[in-house]
């Protein structure tokens, strides 16, 4: 079980990890097994070495992340949250606007076991 607290202190430090590319800090997030689904049609990608490679991949393509979380509900081991996100695409400049809404089963452990999200993303101004 997790609390409402420490789903907002588990969002932050997702929030941190991600804006700043942190791999390390990234992994910790997740156990071991972890599944990450981050296309409800596709495969999760799984394990710390998949979640580091997407955290490099992310750093390669993004830059000036600014994650916000809007809300966050707790419903037994389970995080969810609306967010919002905007970053820059390194190889045009272009900027990002998305949002969100993401569920974290979270393992005993405080790691997030299996991690859900939705999103959507247009250039500014689109």
């Amino acid at each position: 079980m997790i609390d409402y607290a420490g789903a907002g202190e588990l969002l932050e430090r997702y929030e941190q990890a991600w804006e700043t590319f942190d791999g390390d800090a990234w992994v910790d997030l997740f156990t071991e097994d972890a599944e990450y689904h981050g296309d409800p049609f596709g495969q999760p990608l799984v394990g710390h070495n998949a979640l580091r490679a997407f955290m490099l991949e992310s750093a390669e393509t993004q830059r000036d992340v600014d994650f916000t979380v809007e809300r966050h509900w707790v419903s037994g081991s389970t995080v969810l949250a609306a967010w919002h996100a905007t970053w820059t695409g390194r190889a045009d400049g272009r900027l990002v606007r998305s949002a969100g809404f993401l569920t974290a089963d979270v393992a005993a452990d405080g790691r997030i076991a299996r991690f859900h999200e939705w999103w959507m993303a247009a250039p500014a101004g689109g």
